[in-house]
């Protein structure tokens, strides 16, 4: 239960925020494999929190190749938003906020390869983590935690204080 005193913060902050909010379905499509321990062990340990989320990742081929195995894992009915340090800032309320009011069958979240994103991906909305740029390991990692303190905020848990 979120206490009185975060929930009148939150408020003064941003409004009235509504908790209690439902969190869709969330599909990562990720350039490359993570092969550092560390974060793999990170990354399931919220992936295993989240059972909404899939992570399906693809071969780094390059932007080009990459964006044509992105689209035919896209479906009509799918919202997708690419990760990039040029994309949207949110912070963690704000994101847990856009999740549970945003309208879409599956969000899908690309992170893009260490080349970076084809010029045809950047017509989707982009989000970013940071204005920093991450190894893309890191950025998966951080995208699975700040999905969970989302998922958390909606459900007035005590995850995010």
């Amino acid at each position: 239960m979120q206490s009185a005193s975060t929930q009148e913060y939150l408020d003064s902050m941003y409004g009235e925020v509504s908790m209690e909010q439902s969190f869709p379905k969330v599909k990562i499509i990720a350039v490359g494999k993570v092969k550092k321990p560390w974060l793999k062990e990170g990354i399931a340990l919220y992936t295993k929190r989240l059972p909404e989320i899939e992570i399906i990742e693809i071969k780094d081929k390059g932007k080009e190749p990459e964006a044509d195995q992105l689209h035919s894992l896209v479906k009509d009915q799918d919202r997708l938003v690419v990760m990039s340090e040029r994309g949207n800032l949110k912070d963690s309320v704000q994101f847990a906020q856009w999740l549970g009011t945003e309208a879409f069958g599956t969000l899908v979240l690309f992170i893009g390869g260490p080349e970076g994103i084809s010029d045809r991906l950047k017509k989707y909305p982009m989000l970013s983590l940071s204005a920093m740029t991450f190894p893309h390991e890191m950025a998966r990692l951080m995208l699975t935690e700040q999905l969970y303190r989302a998922k958390t905020i909606l459900q007035n848990g005590s995850y995010h204080k």
